[in-house]
């Protein structure tokens, strides 16, 4: 696992992704969940393809069940984009890599 991708809980959501200044990439996942394990190391790349611009990171619903009922998640892999603390972009279901990072880049903070 990247040391740029970030672990979100019930605790951090809001000061990690809400009151973030740059965009958000939130992967919700749990570990019995195999499209999930297949997208694990594309959201990982995002996450250092993306530092600095964005922030990428996981959110497991079974530990973290308050944000994912917040956010009516019913069916993982979900990502959420989160821009100045408001859903931007939804995607459910596994992705390829590129899409993933089409997401992100529609959003990322351009670099100075």
């Amino acid at each position: 696992m990247s040391d740029k991708l970030r672990i979100f809980t019930d605790e951090n959501f809001e000061s990690e992704v809400l009151r973030s200044k740059e965009p958000v990439l939130v992967d919700f996942w749990a570990t019995w969940c195999p499209p999930c394990r297949m997208i694990a190391p594309f959201v990982d790349e995002a996450a250092e393809e993306f530092a600095g611009r964005a922030r990428v990171g996981k959110l497991d619903v079974d530990q973290n069940p308050a944000v994912a009922d917040r956010y009516g998640i019913t069916g993982i892999p979900t990502l959420l984009v989160f821009k100045d603390g408001q859903v931007v972009e939804q995607r459910v279901g596994a992705l390829p890599k590129a899409e993933i990072l089409r997401l992100l880049e529609a959003h990322a903070t351009a670099m100075a």
